[in-house]
């Protein structure tokens, strides 16, 4: 048992494969490995090198194995492994599944036939078809992917400089389109030996060598970026006016770069300069920038406070002011009034007003109710509920027209509410006093009294006014209220008719020895529906 340890350790370790050829199309590279492994085995030696096994998703990645085969016969391992227990032959993929974890494709190309299960792996041929395979059974070779975010251009062609390749997966050869990050460039005429790698200022991938300066022009311009020429017969680089050469001696960049400006650099010929942004200016150090106190530069920019801020300055109010359209304006107590239509403001407030047609409540002066100065008014009706408002002191107007509708001032005399003597205004009225008496409140009046206790002759004090309930504000009335006051009072006074007709009909009722013939009531009309009954009686003897 010993000896067999000491026998495995003695092997060699088995031979990595090799690529036996590859071309790269833009940023993919493709490789061949004629290397007998099984799947497992195939697709660790792609991924050693930081490629996968081939994803064939369209004719273009056909066209490069059949560039890659070139007719050679055998069977190659693609990056296509059973991802069911079973094939699903209806299926593009027939349930198969790419290396890189998913199953898009536009292209597939299989070998007829039927449903299969278990660990199934797919080759590929010379015919380039399509066929299942068990993965652990080796097939004759593997293909390869590399995917790159960028490449460099095969060298242009010189007389005499021929150049071979090398790709960082291992392949040789001079009929490269495109060559991956990594990749050397070795042309033996000039003993120069080039790399594909990125240059600086992040220009992208260019070829170059660690020594600086310019190479012959006539290979690739020197590997300059801007012009190649070759004074005294030694090459060098220049670049445009506003550039510079970079610390390799052959790229070119902008002054600016990696200026240590804190906000802006200005190219100046060679050199740059450093500039601030607005409200800031350029410190000692010539790249660093400081704010500017803007308040204190310019006292007059703003109207009432100027606050300095980073880079600039604000403007503020005192109290008592606001902000608007960049002026201080008053503050408005306005903002806050309970006012129904109208507000305006006056020293030390606000005071409430009414549209047209409104007087301010007396009681709560923030509300409006309706107001007529005149006996008649415009009744207000709301067009969704069809009823209609008086002012108070107003009824609604039953002979208005369906159009207009009025309303008629109450004639509030008429009710008695004054002790003397009453003057109607529209909407309301006024109690007045006689001579030797006085108003103690809106309706009742009160004699003035003496010092020895008499009536109003010689000098008089006033007594306090006792307050009495007003009379009660006149609400508006429905027209089927109206309606129904006019209907009781027409049965009232029908009442007092019978009554009337039956006490006298009872006086005239003849006596014993007499006869009496009673004459026509007679009728007389006095003020608003008030009706009396007269009757005469004539004695008439048997």
């Amino acid at each position: 048992a010993l000896g067999a340890v000491v026998l495995c350790a003695l092997l060699p370790e088995p031979a990595e494969a090799a690529p036996s050829g590859a071309q790269c199309l833009e940023h993919d590279c493709f490789a061949v490995f004629w290397a007998p492994l099984p799947f497992a085995a195939a697709s660790a030696a792609c991924e050693r090198h930081g490629g996968h096994l081939m994803t064939v998703r369209s004719t273009v990645a056909e066209d490069a194995i059949a560039l890659l085969l070139q007719n050679r016969g055998g069977r190659l391992w693609l990056g296509l492994r059973l991802a069911t227990p079973c094939t699903e032959p209806a299926q593009r993929l027939r349930g198969f599944q790419w290396v890189t974890g998913d199953s898009r494709t536009d292209y597939a190309n299989w070998q007829p036939s039927g449903r299969s299960c278990g660990s199934r792996c797919a080759t590929v041929s010379r015919e380039l078809r399509w066929e299942e395979r068990g993965c652990e059974e080796p097939a004759d070779g593997f293909l390869c992917e590399y995917n790159y975010p960028d490449s460099c251009p095969r060298l242009p062609p010189a007389d005499g400089l021929p150049a071979a390749y090398r790709t960082p997966f291992g392949v040789r050869g001079g009929d490269f389109l495109a060559l991956p990050p990594g990749s050397t460039a070795l042309i033996p005429a000039l003993g120069l030996e080039l790399r594909c790698a990125a240059a600086g200022g992040g220009g992208g991938l260019r070829w170059g060598r660690a020594e600086p300066g310019a190479w012959p022009c006539r290979l690739a311009g020197g590997g300059c970026e801007g012009s190649c020429a070759e004074p005294g017969g030694r090459p060098s680089c220049s670049c445009p006016a506003g550039k510079a050469l970079g610390p390799d001696g052959r790229g070119c960049a902008s002054p600016c770069a990696g200026a240590p400006c804190q906000h802006h650099c200005v190219p100046n010929g060679d050199t740059f300069l450093c500039m601030c942004e607005a409200g800031y200016q350029l410190a000692p150090d010539k790249s660093s920038c400081e704010d500017v106190d803007d308040c204190a530069v310019s006292p007059g920019l703003c109207e009432q406070a100027c606050i300095n801020t980073e880079g600039g300055f604000e403007c503020r109010c005192h109290h008592g002011y606001e902000m608007v359209e960049g002026r201080c304006q008053p503050v408005s107590s306005c903002y806050a009034a309970p006012c129904e239509h109208r507000c305006e403001d006056v020293p030390g407030g606000y005071r409430c007003s009414c549209m047209p047609g409104y007087a301010v409540h007396p009681q709560e002066p923030a509300r409006c109710v309706l107001y007529c100065n005149r006996s008649q008014c415009p009744a207000e009706c709301s067009s969704n509920t069809r009823y209609c408002y008086c002012p108070e002191g107003f009824v609604l107007d039953e002979a208005s027209s369906n159009d207009t509708v009025f309303c008629v001032d109450i004639d509030e005399c008429e009710m008695g509410f004054c002790d003397h003597n009453c003057t109607n205004q529209p909407g309301s009225y006024a109690c007045h006093c006689s001579d030797g008496y006085v108003l103690v409140d809106r309706n009742h009046c009160q004699e003035i009294q003496t010092e020895d206790g008499g009536g109003s002759s010689g000098d008089f004090e006033l007594w306090t006014p006792v307050p009495s309930r007003g009379p009660p504000k006149m609400e508006h009335l429905h027209p089927g209220a109206l309606v129904g006051i006019a209907m009781g009072v027409l049965c009232a006074a029908l009442v007092l008719l019978a009554v009337g007709y039956h006490l006298a009909k009872k006086r005239c009722r003849p006596p014993a020895s007499m006869d009496y013939k009673c004459g026509s009531p007679h009728e007389k009309e006095m003020g608003l529906q008030q009706v009396t009954t007269a009757s005469s009686c004539e004695r008439v003897p048997q």
